[in-house]
């Protein structure tokens, strides 16, 4: 277990002591190894998510300085193997205020603990349905959008295209079979029919066989508008673009995608984050970079507008009617008050440009369209925020 303390004061000249606020924040993190994959272009930063919550810390302290507010992160890295619950409850000894990169279900099992009883836990990482619906706990709110916010977002687009003739090929590893079922309960709610499915099983090295393989794969699809790839782990997905059968766009992990995040994101004010973060990891931005620091900044904002850092008032605002966050996605940030979920347009991007930004025009929402995307109120079996 590798423990790091990050703290960064802002003493405010004009006020007093007395009127200083505090606010520690822990970031818990399970290291875990990807799955083996058919590439290893695609390395996982050292600081993944770390990084974006620093540059959270940072935002926060600079709004900070002339307030009198002092925020402090630390962080704590549990090995695969290690106990994941004991450095939780070491955290929440410290503060009520966690950010955790955990597998859902370590994710419930923190928020189940008695410790975590007065605490508020943010999820920035797990895009999982059940985190949002059924298995939702009033103590955990999601800076990361869920997998059908996503594929939502996808759904609008093909829908805007009409491209109504799609296939699919997805993979075997839990959070692809995961993407899959979103995407089917995304087309069905928009309208959409999925032809055909084909499940990617080959161990060969495509690296050497995709021109001969993938041709064959995908040659009994016959013709279609689009194919949607359900590859989260990053593994066989760019061995299917151009080496198709039928030469058709390919969506979904691969090729035209719904991100939280992409370097290629530069409109309302995104290419100054871009370029912050840049200095500072010397790296892109990540989708959990992106999630740890509205996580951060989510807390400075309620610790701003409320000069308060103890939990009732924090959880109250940041769950209120008033709340709001610039995430530099051209619409203010909300969070859901019926599942905790964090409202955010989501960006259809490749890679090499931003093609579009959901909620896509047309699709319209009695509250905001932003809830066009991912689990709306009826829709929702939590009962834990009621």
């Amino acid at each position: 277990m590798h423990q790091l303390a990050l703290s960064v004061c802002a003493t405010a000249i004009l006020t007093t002591a007395a009127s200083a606020v505090e606010l520690s924040v822990h970031y818990l993190r399970q290291d875990i190894p990807p799955p083996p994959t058919l590439s290893n272009l695609d390395p996982v930063p050292e600081d993944l998510g770390l990084a974006g919550a620093a540059l959270g810390l940072e935002d926060n302290t600079t709004t900070g300085r002339f307030l009198g507010h002092k925020y402090m992160l630390t962080v704590t890295e549990v090995a695969e193997d290690d106990d994941l619950l004991s450095a939780a409850r070491a955290a929440l000894a410290e503060t009520p205020y966690l950010l955790v990169d955990a597998a859902p279900e370590d994710l419930l099992a923190i928020a189940d603990m008695p410790e975590a009883a007065e605490a508020l836990i943010f999820n920035v990482a797990s895009g999982d349905m059940a985190l949002r619906d059924a298995e939702c706990r009033g103590n955990l709110l999601h800076t990361m959008p869920s997998d059908a916010m996503r594929t939502d977002a996808l759904a609008q687009l093909l829908v805007k295209k009409r491209w109504t003739d799609l296939v699919m090929i997805s993979g075997t590893y839990p959070v692809d079979v995961a993407y899959a079922e979103a995407l089917r309960t995304s087309l069905t709610k928009f309208g959409l029919d999925l032809e055909a499915e084909k499940t990617w099983a080959f161990d060969a090295d495509m690296r050497r066989n995709a021109a001969q393989e993938v041709p064959l794969f995908t040659q009994e699809f016959g013709d279609y508008d689009a194919l949607l790839i359900a590859d989260e782990v990053n593994d066989f997905g760019r061995y299917i673009l151009y080496n198709t059968w039928e030469p058709r766009p390919v969506a979904g992990s691969e090729g035209l995608s719904p991100r939280t995040w992409s370097p290629v994101v530069e409109q309302w004010g995104a290419a100054q984050l871009q370029s912050r973060f840049t200095e500072a990891a010397e790296r892109d931005m990540a989708p959990v970079d992106y999630a740890a620091w509205a996580a951060m900044r989510s807390l400075g904002e309620a610790v701003v507008r409320t000069s308060a850092a103890d939990l009732p008032t924090l959880r109250a605002y940041i769950l209120g009617d008033t709340f709001e966050l610039a995430g530099f996605k051209g619409r203010p940030l909300t969070f859901r008050q019926w599942n905790g979920q964090l409202r955010q347009p989501i960006p259809i991007v490749h890679p090499r440009a931003l093609v579009a930004q959901a909620p896509l025009e047309g699709f319209l929402h009695p509250r905001t369209e932003l809830d066009t995307l991912g689990l709306d109120a009826p829709e929702s079996a939590c009962t834990a925020f009621n």
